[in-house]
């Protein structure tokens, strides 16, 4: 079973893109975020064209995530179920299939360490651990993937000084990933690899991809019995090259269940 994550950044800008990466990758679950659409607008029927079923969340301009499988998808939730107020932004989709409670996620970019939007940011993180702990348990079978605009480790930038306005490297910010591994989630991309260097998003400016001067923010975080299940992970570099690409790179597992 392969499971991945990708920021397309706009699906109808990137649609050709990721129907040919849907061709190649031969994934069975994959999370998107910043599809930049409307509900209605969503292709389903076109993903459905190509053997997936999918539920996506969306605002139109801005945000939206969805998550695309091979099997159907149930119990599906369109925002926190924390019992709070709904986010009133389309950032997070859950919803279970082939026996894995997946949810897919855009975490607020932060900005800057002094904006409200940073403050938002936290809040938003802790309001995903609750949300997580209402929907699953830490024995099911659960993915959590997508941008979370925080890379976990210094290992995870090219230099830390250099990150827009301090964000993404923050100690709060690291502490809310924490409390997801303490929940029993794992930052399963690491499980396979421990080398510096190894980035999902690049900056379009100054050629930043090709002096690998980049960040490892896309994550897939997974329960105990998924982490033991996976065989192998990767960043897909080559879905960040040729025309119009995403600045984000697919990051996919394969696991034997």
């Amino acid at each position: 079973m392969r499971l991945a994550t990708w920021n397309v950044n706009s699906l109808k800008a990137r649609q050709d893109r990721v129907d040919e990466w849907l061709g190649y990758c031969d994934v069975d679950v994959v999370c998107l975020q910043e599809t930049k659409m409307a509900n209605e607008q969503f292709p389903h029927d076109r993903f459905m064209d190509l053997g997936y079923h999918s539920v996506h969340v969306g605002e139109g301009r801005w945000n939206g995530v969805a998550i695309l499988s091979r099997e159907p998808l149930d119990d599906v939730h369109h925002s926190f179920a924390d019992g709070l107020d709904p986010d009133q932004e389309a950032r997070l989709i859950t919803a279970t299939t082939a026996g894995v409670c997946v949810t897919s996620v855009y975490v607020p970019n932060g900005r800057a360490v002094d904006d409200d939007h940073y403050k938002y940011k936290l809040a938003w993180l802790d309001r995903l651990h609750d949300h997580i702990d209402a929907v699953a348990a830490p024995s099911n079978d659960v993915l959590v993937a997508g941008d979370f605009n925080v890379a976990p480790a210094d290992i995870d930038v090219w230099d830390t000084t250099k990150t827009s306005g301090g964000t993404h490297v923050t100690k709060p910010e690291r502490d809310a990933l924490a409390r997801l591994y303490d929940w029993g989630l794992t930052d399963v991309f690491r499980e396979h690899h421990q080398e510096p260097g190894l980035f999902s998003w690049w900056d379009y400016r100054g050629g930043a991809f090709h002096k690998r001067e980049g960040m490892r923010i896309d994550l897939l975080l997974t329960s105990t019995s998924l982490t033991e299940a996976s065989t192998f992970s990767l960043v897909d570099r080559t879905a960040r090259k040729g025309k119009l690409p995403s600045d984000h790179a697919p990051v996919f597992l394969d696991v034997t269940r």
